[in-house]
C-alpha cells in the first residue's frame, strides 16, 4: 500500500445513480442546486479536508458534482452501485483507486452523505478534531439523541410470545423510560473514518466509534422527506448557500 499522509483529510461523498425510494435522487433539485451539491460544498468549506472527491458510477453525476468543486477521478463500477451495495465496498474501491493510482492515501476520510444536505460547517470541523484527537479510536460517527427507547420494545417469537432485547426481563421492560440510558439514532450528518483501520481489518467502524451527538437533522430518503427539507433549508448554513450559488452563477467551482 502507498504511504498515508498524516494529517491528510479528504472527504468522500457517495453518490450512486440507481435511487428507487425517490429517482435521481442524488442530482434531484433542492432549493435549485442538485441535493449531492449541498455535501460537496460541506465538504469544501470545512478547514482541514483538502480534497473532496465523488464517488459515484454515473458519468452525468460526475459532470455536475465538477461543476461544485468536487474531484471525481474514477467512476464507481456497477457491481457496487446497486441497491445492496454497501458503505465498505465503495470505499475499499476508493482506496484501492488511489493506491494504485496516485502517490499517497489520506489518514482520514470525511463520509458526507448527499442524504443530509442541513450541515453547519463547524460541527464538521468538530468531528474532525475530535477524531484526530484521539488516536485510540477507529472511527466517528454522528447521530442524534431521540425520547425512543428501544429497551421497552418487543419482538415475538415464532410461538407468539414477545421476548426483549438485551437480555432483560419482560418486567424490567415495562420500567419507566428515565431509567434506561439515553438512545442515540445514527444519522447522514458526518462519519471519520481512517485509511489504515479500513485497510487492515476490512471494516468501517471497528470497536472504538466515537459517538458523535449532532442535531436531529432531515436525513432525505423519500419524496416527503424531500419536501420536508425544501421547507427548512434555509436553515443550512449559509455559508453553504452562498457557496452554492457562486457555483451556479460562474458555471464552476469557487
Amino acid at each position: 500500500m502507498k504511504p498515508i499522509q498524516k494529517g491528510l483529510v479528504y472527504a468522500i461523498v457517495p453518490a450512486r445513480s440507481g435511487s428507487t425510494g425517490v429517482k435521481n435522487k442524488n442530482i434531484k433539485p433542492l432549493a435549485g442546486h442538485p441535493l449531492m451539491a449541498y455535501s460537496i460544498a460541506a465538504g469544501k468549506l470545512t478547514p482541514g479536508i483538502q480534497r473532496v472527491i465523488l464517488s459515484t458510477d454515473s458519468e452525468q453525476y460526475a459532470q455536475i458534482a465538477r461543476r461544485y468543486g468536487a474531484d471525481v477521478p474514477f467512476l464507481r463500477p456497477a457491481e457496487l452501485s446497486g441497491n445492496m451495495a454497501t458503505d465498505l465496498e465503495f470505499m475499499l474501491h476508493a482506496i484501492s483507486w488511489l493506491d494504485e493510482h496516485e502517490d499517497k492515501l489520506p489518514e482520514f476520510w470525511v463520509h458526507l452523505r448527499p442524504t443530509a444536505p442541513l450541515r453547519d460547517i463547524k460541527v464538521i470541523q468538530n468531528a474532525i478534531e475530535q477524531m484526530t484527537a484521539d488516536p485510540t479510536a477507529d472511527s466517528l460517527r454522528s447521530a442524534h439523541k431521540t425520547d425512543v427507547c428501544p429497551f421497552k420494545w418487543f419482538w415475538r417469537s415464532e410461538d407468539g410470545y414477545y421476548q426483549t432485547f438485551n437480555g432483560i426481563t419482560l418486567d424490567e421492560a415495562n420500567g419507566p423510560r428515565q431509567g434506561f440510558p439515553a438512545m442515540y439514532i445514527p444519522d447522514g450528518y458526518v462519519d471519520v473514518l481512517k485509511t489504515k483501520y479500513i485497510v487492515e481489518h476490512q471494516l468501517l467502524h471497528g470497536e472504538r466509534m466515537i459517538g458523535f451527538e449532532v442535531p436531529d437533522t432531515v436525513d432525505i430518503d423519500t419524496q416527503r422527506e424531500f419536501e420536508e427539507a425544501a421547507g427548512v433549508i434555509g436553515g443550512s448554513d449559509n455559508r453553504i448557500m452562498r457557496y452554492l450559488e457562486q457555483c451556479e452563477n460562474t458555471g464552476g467551482s469557487m
